[in-house]
Formats: structure tokens, C-alpha cells, sequence
């Protein structure tokens, strides 16, 4: 979406919509859903950050929506809600030069003061991102997509979309990028409207159309799947019931084995019939074989119908499955991204994998909590520590352990890069590192307040032994 279209959307918004408050907030790994109130039909804004970062105008009810916000984890509007929920548009900063979008929202707190917040979008494909900054407010931290600074770019030229335009709307053109002219999108009625029905389209072609042919793609998987099992068994049904004849063969031989013991090549029968045996085998050893070949025969047609039952079953639940799933929100994948995944916007090194696994299988190597949007780690022993340190912590990353004691290694994720934390973050840190070492029982401990950068381990320490370059101390008591 182009930077000069995404600011004459949001200020035709603005100036049309701006009393509607934000009634309901849910964040995906690749959108973040604002559904506005006071409306009949309730629509929202859906700021898509894959596959194509762009600014869409959905009604709450539309099928894009429902399988974008069933993506969404349970608890992401307990976190987005707190602070954009209730909160009314009050300007839409941003340059015409530049993709990235800055929404003014205003709310009134429990106290009844103003706070106002800043919802900022970066619509750079590739580097899409989202995150709020209190502006008057200490708000958490949170984001989506790609970390970015909170202060808008300086744009260093026009670009060609801005050019364009230029070039189309001359004198207009500052009418058109407050959103006044409706014609800078396709369609007919007013800019919202075009707005809303161009949101679709894009939704259709981006989210369900992909949707539509993976489900399609996964159907024909399944039906060329169970097609190789029904051919399968029917070759193994037709394989068996070519033994099957040998069974009666065998009883009408063995009859007439008082005469015929010990004949090879071929038994004439008293009726006149012959019976050719195989090459090398006696009559009495014939017929053993073809009784055992006949019973294993029957025991592996009566396989094959079991299988074939299964498999008719199977069919027919899949394709009740296939008929009610036509088009239903996909639940999250396995891999989904937990609330605290999206509070701190991405941080460079996974969370999952072999890192962040005990050596000895039982579970995780560190526990999770969550300080004011900062996502704290606490290791679980010594060899855990050298894990949580070493191998999941990036360089920038904050590092706490209980001086001369030992004790669980901490460390505060800082993907935004930081100097400096809240002290209030430092502290909470510090009190968990204490409480997590051998001076949990005692008083005020100094806790060393280091950056990951400056930890090293040299060869041969024990588990969980480092050495720091440079350091600080906090004075906290033990808190849980």
C-alpha cells in the first residue's frame, strides 16, 4: 500500500468516524484487529502486516476477519485491550513519503485524566511492524512484525509513489491526502466506502483465496492418500483370494492320500481329475503347504476387510469434516506465538528448540514472566544457566545474579536494543533473581546488574560459573 493512500485513509476515517471508540482489540503474528463501536454493522480496521502490510476496512463479520482474529492467541486482547479498548482517534500523523502511520488515540483512565497513546504502524514489506508509545503515559511495550524506532523517519527524497500523485492530483493534491477526494481509490460512493469494498477484494485475494487453495491442496493430498490405500487393498484382497482355491484342492488330495503317499509331479485322482504338485514335493508335503497357504489367505482377507471398514469410516468422516470446515477459521498452528511473543515484538533468537530444552528431557530450561511488558527469564540450575545465557540471550540483553551466591542466572529481553531499563523493571528482576537463589531466606542482597555482552565463561568452569567485565549492584529483598 502506498504511503500517500495508507494517510488519506486514516484522516478520511478520522474526519467521518473519529467519535467511534475502539471496542474490541485482537493481535496475530500477521495483523492487528481494531473494531470500532457505535455502529450496526460492527467493522473494524485489520492493520495486515503479512503477507502484504496494508490498511484494511473489514466488517467484523467477514470471513477474512473471523480467520484472521481465530489466528489471534486467546489472551492477546487482555493485553491490547487495557490500553487501546475504549480509546477514540484523535489524529493520524505521517509523511506522504514515507509507509508509516501514526494513530493518535485518546482514553480516559480509571482516574479520570486524558492519557493519550500512539499507535504506529511501519508498512515496509519485509520490515512490517506495529507497537504503541504512551505519549503522556508510561504504556508496556508492545509490538508486532519488526522492531522500529518510535520516532517517525525523515524521508530523504520523493518517492515514486508520491510523485505519482503529485503528477495526478497538483493542485488537489493536499485535498486528496487528507481523504477528501474519494476517486484516489477505485469503485463508487464515498472514500469509505471504497475503502471498504477495496478492503475485501484485497482480503479475498490475500487471506482466503491462499486459504481456499491450501484446503484445497490438502484435500487432494487426503483423497490421493486414501485412494493408494483402497488400491492397495484391493491388491491384497485379489492376492488372497487366488490362494483361497487351493484350500479345497488340498482336502480333495489329502483324501486320497492312503494311495497317494509319497507320489511327486503329478496325482491322478480316483475321479480322473490330476492335480499337478509343485516341483520337488511330495503330495503329503503339498497339501500341508496349501493348507497353510489357504489359512493364511483367510486370515489376511479378514484383515483387508477390517482395513476396508476403517477406511470407508474414515472417508466418510472426512468428508463430513471437509463439508463443515469449507471455509472455518483455521485454529492457531502448533507454532503459534504466545501472548508474551507478542509483547516483545519478535526478539532476534527463537524461543523454542533444542535452547530452550532441559539436557535431561524434563521440560523447559528456564521459566517466563512478564514486567511491565519486558519478558523476564529465570533459569532452573546451573546447567540451565549456561543455556539461558549463552545460547537464548542476545548480547543487548539484561543479565541479574545474586552476588557470592549461588542462584538462578536472570535475564530481561531487550529487543528494542535499550541502554537503560525502567527501575522499577531492574528491580522486580532483581528481587525474582533473589528469590531464586540460596539468600531467599535472608535479608537485602546485592544482586550484579550486568549486560549479556560483558558475561564470559571460560573453558573448564563448572555449570552455571561465569565471569563479568563490568557490572552494577541493586540492594532488594527477596520477592517471589
Amino acid at each position: 500500500m502506498d504511503a500517500p493512500l495508507m494517510l488519506a485513509l486514516g484522516r478520511a476515517w478520522l474526519r467521518e468516524r473519529g467519535e467511534l471508540p475502539v471496542e474490541a482489540v485482537w493481535a496475530s503474528g500477521r495483523a492487528l484487529g481494531l473494531r470500532w463501536a457505535g455502529r450496526k454493522a460492527a467493522e473494524g480496521w485489520v492493520l495486515a502486516l503479512q503477507p502484504k502490510p496494508e490498511l484494511w476496512l473489514l466488517e467484523a463479520a467477514h470471513p477474512a476477519w473471523a480467520r484472521l482474529q481465530a489466528e489471534a492467541p486467546k489472551d492477546s486482547g487482555k493485553l491490547w485491550g487495557p490500553w487501546l479498548q475504549g480509546a477514540r482517534l484523535k489524529a493520524v500523523e505521517g509523511d506522504p513519503r514515507e509507509r508509516w502511520l501514526g494513530l493518535v488515540f485518546q482514553r480516559r483512565a480509571i482516574t479520570g485524566r486524558l492519557e493519550t497513546l500512539r499507535l504506529a504502524f511501519q508498512a515496509i514489506p519485509g520490515r512490517a511492524g506495529i507497537r504503541v508509545d504512551g505519549v503522556d503515559v508510561q504504556a508496556p511495550r508492545l509490538g508486532l512484525g519488526s522492531p522500529f524506532p518510535a520516532a517517525a523517519p525523515e524521508p530523504q527524497e520523493d518517492p515514486p509513489p508520491f510523485r505519482r500523485w503529485r503528477e495526478c492530483w497538483g493542485a488537489e493534491l493536499d485535498r486528496a491526502l487528507a481523504g477528501e477526494i474519494p476517486e484516489v481509490l477505485e469503485g463508487e460512493g464515498g472514500l469509505l466506502d471504497r475503502h471498504r469494498a477495496w478492503s475485501a477484494a484485497r482480503a479475498e485475494a490475500l487471506i482466503l483465496e491462499p486459504a481456499r487453495a491450501a484446503a484445497e491442496r490438502k484435500r487432494q493430498a487426503e483423497a490421493g492418500r486414501m485412494e493408494r490405500l483402497a488400491q492397495a487393498l484391493a491388491r491384497d484382497r485379489a492376492k488372497h483370494e487366488a490362494v483361497r482355491p487351493l484350500k479345497a484342492q488340498a482336502q480333495r488330495l489329502s483324501a486320497e492320500l492312503y494311495r497317494l503317499k509319497g507320489a511327486t509331479g503329478e496325482a491322478v485322482l480316483l475321479d480322473g481329475t490330476r492335480i499337478l504338485l509343485p516341483e520337488g514335493r511330495s503330495a503329503e508335503s503339498a497339501v500341508q503347504a496349501w493348507f497353510a497357504a489357504a489359512k493364511k489367505a483367510e486370515r489376511g482377507l479378514a484383515r483387508v476387510r477390517e482395513l476396508e471398514a476403517e477406511l470407508a469410516r474414515e472417508r466418510a468422516a472426512w468428508a463430513k469434516r471437509m463439508e463443515a470446515e469449507a471455509l472455518a477459521p483455521e485454529p492457531p498452528p502448533a507454532g503459534q506465538r504466545k501472548v508474551k511473543d507478542a509483547a516483545k515484538g519478535q526478539g532476534t533468537k527463537r524461543m523454542g528448540g533444542a535452547e530452550a530444552k532441559r539436557k535431561d528431557g524434563k521440560g523447559a530450561a528456564f521459566r517466563s514472566v512478564m514486567v511491565d511488558g519486558f519478558e523476564v527469564l529465570i533459569g532452573k540450575g546451573d546447567a540451565e544457566n549456561d543455556q539461558l545465557t549463552f545460547k537464548v540471550a542476545d548480547n543487548t540483553d539484561f543479565w541479574l545474579h545474586v552476588a557470592s551466591v549461588p542462584g538462578s542466572h536472570v535475564v530481561i529481553r531487550n529487543p528494542d536494543k535499550l541502554s537503560d531499563l525502567p527501575r522499577h523493571v531492574l528491580e522486580r528482576a532483581a528481587e525474582l533473581a533473589a528469590y531464586h537463589s540460596k539468600a531467599r531466606d535472608g535479608g537485602k542482597v546485592e544482586v550484579h546488574l550486568a549486560r549479556i555482552a560483558d558475561i564470559s565463561k571460560p573453558r573448564g568452569f563448572a555449570p552455571g560459573k561465569v565471569i563479568l567485565k563490568k557490572w552494577t549492584g541493586i540492594r532488594v529483598y527477596p520477592k517471589p
